[in-house]
């Protein structure tokens, strides 16, 4: 009789991503919308990208992390998209193990880096905002690449140890992974191992990389939204509310569909939603950005003056 470790090695090479293979018939109807989405997605960010580089008026902290923030989303739609596109084109759906693993990480690795990255953000405009004098001070030209390189650094060495445990996985069993990406929760349940350290390391790091990130950002905005009020000028007020409310369902919606799919339990019931909250955060969140971004520069009368603040809120 095999051991599990054998079973690992000999039978089970790879995977198949059944994605959304339970709507036969709207198969080519997800394939030209998901190719739709993928193409405007990688236009609109890398617009994005080169837009902020190469013009001199955007070269400030805002912009800076809106570049890095367009990469990201670049990055990891291009992790799972061309592959889930691929499997009906093809017909081949299937994953290598190592390839699975690879995806995974790079997946939870980008994800985990933008929750930081969206509350280093919120953190820049809570400067600009409520301590407009210090904003110079905070963000120097060496502190914000700081910044934004420790939320790269901390979201890919943080999910090296969930890739570690996700590699110690034994597979013995169907290698039928009911997704459209090798996420963590369909992988754990074709494991012959028990699935409670996994979940307790998945649990822990979400709870570090999405729910505390999240708190920062809800309070720096519960700052931001106090600051608004007291703007003398109801126009000017209700511009800024406009604006900063938006941005901040749009930023809730991005750290609540992850927390949702990785720290409540699996059900057969939670199992489709999930996916459902996975396309949000994985495919339309990015395709959000490009479209809710406004690069033209704003009249200003310093840098990061109340003026800038007020009007440049809008992420």
């Amino acid at each position: 009789m095999e051991s599990p470790e054998q079973g690992n090695q000999t039978s089970i090479t790879e995977f198949i991503l059944l994605g959304f293979g339970d709507l036969q018939e709207l198969q080519i109807l997800l394939f030209l919308l998901f190719l739709v989405i993928y193409i405007v997605t990688v236009a609109g960010n890398i617009l994005i990208i080169v837009l902020v580089v190469t013009d001199q008026h955007l070269h400030t902290p805002m912009y800076f992390f809106l570049g890095n923030l367009s990469c990201l989303e670049t990055c990891y739609t291009s992790t799972i998209l061309p592959r889930m596109l691929a499997g009906p084109l093809t017909g081949d759906r299937t994953i290598s193990f190592n390839g699975c693993v690879t995806q995974f990480y790079f997946v939870c690795s980008l994800v985990a880096t933008e929750c930081l990255l969206l509350s280093v953000m919120s953190y820049d405009r809570y400067l600009a905002i409520c301590n407009p004098l210090h904003y110079a001070t905070h963000m120097s030209h060496r502190s914000y690449p700081k910044l934004a390189g420790g939320c790269w650094i901390g979201g890919f060495l943080g999910n090296s140890i969930n890739m570690f445990s996700m590699s110690q996985l034994t597979f013995c069993g169907p290698n039928g992974i009911d997704h459209f990406f090798c996420d963590l929760i369909p992988l754990v349940k074709l494991s012959c191992n028990d699935p409670h350290l996994m979940e307790m390391v998945t649990f822990t790091l979400t709870l570090l990389f999405s729910l505390v990130p999240f708190i920062l950002t809800l309070m720096s905005y519960i700052c931001i939204i106090a600051t608004i009020l007291r703007i003398p000028f109801t126009t000017g007020r209700q511009k800024a509310f406009s604006t900063c409310s938006s941005h901040l369902i749009v930023v809730s919606i991005y750290y609540g569909t992850p927390l949702i799919v990785y720290m409540f339990p699996t059900t057969n019931i939670l199992s489709d939603f999930k996916k459902v909250l996975s396309v949000i955060y994985t495919v339309l969140s990015p395709l959000v950005n490009p479209l809710s971004i406004n690069l033209l520069p704003k009249k200003q009368s310093g840098p990061g003056g109340p003026e800038e603040s007020l009007q440049e809120i809008q992420v």
